[in-house]
């Protein structure tokens, strides 16, 4: 596929890249070069081969829900700087 230079101008335009004529000739042809790689694997015999969507067989790993007790309060708050009502008491950031 052939990238010109115009397809280069209005993608650079819709990145808001500022690119130089001189940049946009350079940009066609190397971008022209990688499509033309990328094309090269639409070649390859892939008959019997099972689509795939990870390189690697990968499942989800879920844990079973187990309700467990809670930490001690007092155990949490005892390194707090400041604590009131049983809660961290924190400095006011907004106005």
């Amino acid at each position: 596929m052939k990238i010109s230079k115009q397809d280069v101008l209005y993608v650079a335009n819709l990145a808001r890249l500022n690119v130089t004529d001189e940049e946009a000739d350079k940009l066609a042809n190397e971008m022209g070069s990688i499509i033309d790689f990328a094309d090269m694997l639409s070649e390859v015999d892939t008959t019997g081969i099972e689509p795939t969507n990870h390189a690697m067989k990968m499942e989800n790993v879920f844990r079973e829900d187990v309700i467990t007790g809670s930490y001690d309060r007092e155990l949490i708050l005892k390194n707090a700087p400041s604590q009131e009502s049983g809660c961290y008491s924190v400095p006011k950031v907004v106005e």
